[in-house]
């Protein structure tokens, strides 16, 4: 039975973009994720053990999140990559990185990249 796990909103701070001015200040982001997995198993037996662990991929999510990239693309892969290698029971993830009032010289409330990565 695939069944989907979603964290939504997962608020950090970060020093992502090609301006040396994000460089140094950093910005508001969001993260959004959603996974699809065999969830079967850890519905009939209750274990951790037998399902994607959230927690996990909230840790996937900040440490990719940490390392600073010109690009939120670069930073969406990294975290699609991860997932991927670490939880097999994975089967496919979708992620969406969102910068908040990101300085492009407007009123502009987020710009948000969108990947999804299925295993092969």
């Amino acid at each position: 039975m695939l069944g989907k796990i979603r964290l939504k909103n997962v608020r950090l701070y970060g020093f992502h973009g090609c301006l040396k001015e994000e460089e140094m200040i950093g910005s508001d982001y969001r993260v959004d994720l959603e996974v699809t997995a065999d969830l079967e198993r850890a519905a009939q037996t209750d274990h951790l053990s037998e399902t994607v662990d959230y927690v996990h991929l909230q840790t996937i999510i900040r440490e990719e999140m940490g390392i600073r990239t010109k690009l939120i693309e670069t930073v969406a892969s990294r975290i699609l990559d991860r997932i991927l290698e670490e939880l097999p029971q994975v089967q496919s993830a979708g992620v969406e990185v969102s910068k908040i009032n990101p300085p492009i010289g407007g009123d502009v409330e987020q710009v948000t990249v969108s990947l999804l990565k299925n295993r092969l």
